[in-house]
């Protein structure tokens, strides 16, 4: 049991060196195979952190040019998709606050703007449909919930991110990662709830 951890620890340890390696070396195929990868979960998040489909497009191209120039500075120490997030992140902000004097805050609590999703293009039957529905309620309610929230519930639980990587993403401690996780949650039952009523 420990051997297989050691493994997957290593195993872990020796793509994210590999991938730094690359990035370093600006190898095209390798940018090429993270693109692929990580295309649409970048673009979902984009699309939940601004709330407008054209803008986080374009901030999803401006990502990956910076990930390009940058790439250098990925260390190899986190997951690859924590330093993607964290660079998507700050490049929104900054298009932001060079935009008008909105912060992020107040643009992603613009209810006009509900999030997009990108999508399904595997039609299977009923059950997509009812899921799809499901999906939108969620979608909904997870717009209701102030931005801090919001973000924190999308990175854990649609990108994945443990809590760890959503405090390097974000830049918040760990303690405070954890209660807007447990009061995002708690702020979505409450209107899925009430939408249910």
């Amino acid at each position: 049991m420990i051997a297989a951890a050691y493994y997957f620890v290593m195993g872990m340890e020796s793509e994210a060196s590999a991938i730094a390696r690359g990035l370093r070396r600006r190898d095209p195929d390798l940018l090429d195979r993270l693109i692929e990868q990580y295309q649409h979960r970048l673009l979902r998040y984009l699309v939940y952190l601004v709330g407008n489909r054209e803008l986080a497009e374009d901030l999803f191209q401006e990502t990956w040019i910076r990930v390009l120039e940058r790439g250098h500075q990925y260390d190899g120490r986190h997951q690859f998709s924590t330093w993607l997030y964290a660079v998507a992140r700050n490049l929104t902000i900054d298009y932001l606050r060079k935009k008008s004097p909105v912060s992020l805050d107040g643009l992603m609590e613009d209810e006009e703007h509900a999030p997009l999703e990108p999508v399904d293009t595997q039609p299977l039957a009923w059950e997509v449909v009812a899921h799809q529905e499901q999906a939108e309620r969620i979608s909904a309610a997870l717009v209701s919930i102030p931005a801090e929230y919001r973000e924190t519930v999308v990175l854990r639980f649609r990108e994945g991110l443990a809590l760890e990587e959503i405090a390097t993403v974000t830049g918040a401690r760990l303690g405070t990662v954890k209660s807007r996780l447990y009061r995002g949650l708690n702020m979505l039952m409450s209107r899925l709830k009430g939408a249910q009523a």
